[in-house]
Order: C-alpha cells, then structure tokens, then sequence
C-alpha cells in the first residue's frame, strides 16, 4: 500500500473512531450499569484515536519537502549514493545552497567495475570528484532541462538533452524526474557518471 493510500485510510478510520465515541457517550444515559464497561472502552478508543493522530503527523511531515542530503537518505533505491555522499563528506553541502543532483540507483552502482569502486573508496579526492560530476548548481526541474553543456560542481561539463519527457546527462537517463527537496531538486539516473581525470 502506498504512503497516499495508507493516510487515506488513517483519516478514514479516525473518522470512524470518533463516531464510535460519540456513540458510546449517548449509551451511557441508557446502561447506566455498565459505564465502568463504557468507560473503559472510551478509554481505549480515545488512546486509539491519539495514537491515529500521530500517525496523520506523520503523513504530513512525509508530504514536506526537506533538504536534498535529506532526500536521498529516505529513498532506498539511492542508499549506496547516500553512502558514498556521507564517506565523502558531502552531506552537510547537499544541505544548503541550491543544486541540482542527478542521483544514480543503487543498481547503477552495481554496474560499475569492482576495482573502480575499490579505488574510489581508498581515493577521497577521486571519490568527491565523481559524485560532484552529478550536481549542478541551481534548481533545473525536468521541464527546464536545455540541450547543451552544462557546469557541474566538479567543474567539468555535462552534457544535457530532452527529447519530450525523455531527459539524459551524458548516457544516463532519468528514470525519476523532480524529486524536489527545499534547497533544489533530485533526478534519479540509471548511470554512474566519470568525470575526466584531473591533470
């Protein structure tokens, strides 16, 4: 069941909760020996019902955008990106500013040669330098995306295309298009990107 779905239902039930109680209030005026039954159930329903509001909460802070460290933490087909962004570092930029993010999947990753991935991981200097290849400055939405060059923050350039829907950086395609966070956006790609070697 999806996060829609589920709060959906939880306002639904909310609803029937506090039918329940209203009625459980009018027959206490009828069975007058059995309030300490009625009441108990109240009781339970009232710490039901709490327990239901929270849960609404909890649909709304889901709905919010937040930070775009924040972002792909959440996501779990972005887990090795997110891993990666903490090794190097990059968390707490990803938390200000504004950029545009084009995040591989973890199946992405996995496509990548083991030995490149090992040196990346014993190379932090390299490792930083490929996962700023896939942020731009700025929040560029999907529909915004203009064919041609564009800097990233490892400053070398990529290269941006959109035929209708369909939007690519370099041989990536989007696979899932502005995931808006408060400080830019995320783009799901199904590619790692390697930047040119510094000389």
């Amino acid at each position: 069941m999806s996060r829609h779905m589920e709060c959906s239902a939880a306002h639904t039930f909310q609803n029937a909760v506090i039918f329940l109680s209203q009625t459980s209030d009018s027959l206490q005026a009828f069975l007058p020996k059995e309030l300490a039954m009625i009441k108990t159930v109240f009781t339970r329903r009232l710490m039901l019902a709490t327990a239901l509001a929270w849960g609404l909460a909890g649909c709304a802070s889901m709905n919010q955008p937040v930070t775009l460290a924040e972002t792909l933490a959440r996501d779990p087909q972005l887990s090795t990106l997110n891993s990666l962004v903490e090794k190097a570092g990059l968390t707490d930029t990803l938390k200000s500013g504004s950029y545009t993010v084009f995040a591989p999947t973890n199946d992405a990753f996995k496509a990548v040669p083991a030995k490149t991935l090992e040196e990346l991981a014993a190379n932090p200097a390299r490792l930083k330098d490929v996962l700023t290849f896939h942020v731009v400055a700025g929040k560029v939405m999907a529909a915004d995306v203009k064919n041609g060059p564009a800097k990233t923050v490892q400053g070398a350039n990529v290269a941006l295309a959109r035929a209708g829907a369909f939007v690519t950086v370099e041989d990536a395609m989007v696979t899932q298009a502005d995931l808006a966070a408060t400080n830019g956006v995320v783009h799901v790609v199904d590619r790692v990107l390697m930047p040119p070697v510094r000389r």
